[in-house]
């Protein structure tokens, strides 16, 4: 770890969701910068006596970068904390760019992210054969745009499992763009799972018809995941096709039929 940064996944929320080598990791860190705004600080005691740790919601990239540079110039073990997994809405491109800029190397170890967590806490499989086989993680457009190409009523003609970040405060216009796309109706179920996997957890399901009122009665605003599609149904309704894949009469390299 030593003359290089490592950007590590925090998981979305239940400390115990880091992964191993993100745990340890952390706990070999001399100096962490973390998000502060959605990382739980619970996973901060696991670090070493002695180690820095930097919050860094208040912070702009530059002031970012210059922790991390200047620990690394004074060779210490340096941790980027993100949430979830950063790989995704983690901003870790610009930081990696910067970071080859001035010579500095790093790595990244994967993390849940917010989706996996919340078909978790659904109990919930995000596919399903003969009804979807592709899960889309996206977001409607906000303060940060969406390329046109990837407008949610395009990607809702897809008619496939689909998961939304930073979308929760919009949740009427996801609403109408789903409807928009012509695959999904008012009956196609819809979940919405706040701070999943965090102690306080909340959990409103129903329609595309209903959610957005249920979600608004429940006040929930911010950090929560929505999933829409018709693999929900899965759970009141039966799964409607078995997958091949424990089909006694499906054979692959590892049974074979005698």
């Amino acid at each position: 770890m030593q003359g290089k940064v490592v950007f590590v996944g925090a998981g979305p929320g239940d400390p115990e969701l880091i992964t191993v080598k993100g745990l340890k990791t952390l706990q070999r860190a001399d100096l962490v910068v973390y998000a502060g705004s959605l990382v739980n600080r619970a996973l901060l005691s696991e670090l070493k006596a002695g180690a820095e740790a930097h919050d860094s919601a208040p912070l702009n990239l530059d002031e970012v970068l210059s922790l991390m540079a200047e620990g690394v110039a004074a060779g210490k073990r340096v941790v980027r904390l993100h949430t979830g997994d950063p790989s995704v809405y983690g901003a870790i491109q610009e930081q990696m760019e910067a970071l080859d800029g001035l010579g500095i190397s790093y790595e990244v170890v994967p993390g849940v992210t917010a989706a996996f967590a919340a078909a978790a806490s659904l109990k919930q499989e995000l596919t399903l054969p003969g009804v979807s086989q592709t899960v889309v993680l996206t977001r409607i457009e906000g303060r940060t745009p969406v390329p046109e190409k990837e407008r949610l009523c395009r990607i809702a003609a897809l008619g496939a499992t689909t998961c939304l970040y930073l979308s929760v405060d919009k949740l009427e216009r996801v609403v109408e763009e789903f409807l928009a796309g012509g695959m999904f109706t008012a009956k196609t179920p819809a979940a919405v799972v706040s701070r999943a996997s965090w102690e306080d957890e909340r959990v409103v399901e129903g329609t595309l018809g209903d959610i957005a009122g249920k979600v608004a009665g429940a006040g929930i605003v911010r950090q929560a995941l929505i999933i829409v599609g018709e693999v929900l149904s899965a759970r009141t309704g039966g799964v409607p096709e078995k997958s091949k894949l424990y089909d006694p009469d499906f054979c692959h390299g590892f049974r074979i039929r005698t």
